[in-house]
């Protein structure tokens, strides 16, 4: 038997967070069922297909009824409220390692340009986006953000440091700093250094003109890994929205159920 798109203990972490419909009449058509919606969404991530081509036979309404839905959510902060519940959770079950960080990134096709997109220098000035992304020691997405595909990856750095969700889950303050950073060659740089040990965080940066070989790869695999969970949803392996907020959305709903999935893995 297939898993189900949204499972019920994923669903009772989201539910009580989505606002409530404001109903300004009465009559009419009653609004699509909230969980129905969700899964119509989840499908569009995870298959890749058009808004307009989400099967109605799911009983999940129309494409664009589902669209709304998510831009609505997003502007009421769900996704980033979800994803800090279970980044606690993580931490709390043992899950979660601060003693180091890997950042890196990879670029994907933005059919029709939009926001957050540029000429991508490694694939033929095409138009697209760039993930940058910081995990945890095991892995766990921490912070992933969207840029133009043209941005180089060291300006990125220190931007997704900072942007780590303080994450609860254990006694003592919330832990947001990792002890140390991984990153590959792309990111060398002497001030990024100096600006990393400011922060009482140890760099682990690849230097250019080096042989290869350094050794930094056995623990930066799994910021690799991390975007191979990311673009393993469809719509995120090539991006078809033009607006930064349904892509937004979409990346850290993307994250959320990675999030689950490690949570819900003995």
């Amino acid at each position: 038997m297939a898993a189900p798109l949204l499972p019920d203990d994923l669903w009772e972490r989201i539910r009580p967070h989505l606002p409530e419909h404001n109903r300004r009449f009465w009559g009419g058509r009653p609004p699509l069922d909230d969980r129905k919606a969700l899964i119509g969404i989840i499908f569009v991530l995870k298959s890749g297909i058009a808004w307009q081509d989400l099967p109605q036979e799911m009983g999940c309404g129309s494409g664009m009824t589902c669209w709304r839905r998510m831009r609505k959510w997003q502007k009421a902060g769900v996704w980033d409220t979800v994803k800090q519940l279970l980044l606690n959770e993580l931490r709390e079950a043992d899950k979660l390692d601060f003693s180091r960080a890997a950042v890196d990134s990879a670029s994907v096709r933005a059919f029709g340009g939009g926001e957050k997109t540029g000429p991508s220098p490694t694939d033929r000035r095409k138009s697209g986006s760039k993930h940058h992304v910081v995990t945890d020691a095991n892995g766990v997405l921490l912070k992933v953000k969207t840029t133009a595909a043209n941005r180089h990856d060291s300006t990125q750095l220190l931007p997704l440091i900072d942007e780590i969700p303080p994450v609860a889950g254990k006694t003592g303050h919330p832990r947001k700093r990792p002890d140390e950073v991984y990153a590959d060659r792309a990111y060398d740089s002497e001030p990024h250094r100096r600006d990393l040990r400011d922060r009482h965080i140890e760099p682990h940066l690849a230097r250019r003109n080096t042989d290869h070989g350094s050794g930094l790869g056995i623990f930066r695999w799994v910021s690799e890994r991390a975007l191979s969970w990311l673009h393993g949803f469809r719509h995120l392996r090539t991006r078809y929205d033009r607006s930064a907020d349904i892509h937004d959305a979409f990346v850290t709903l993307a994250e959320c159920l990675i999030c689950y999935r490690i949570l819900a893995t003995e």
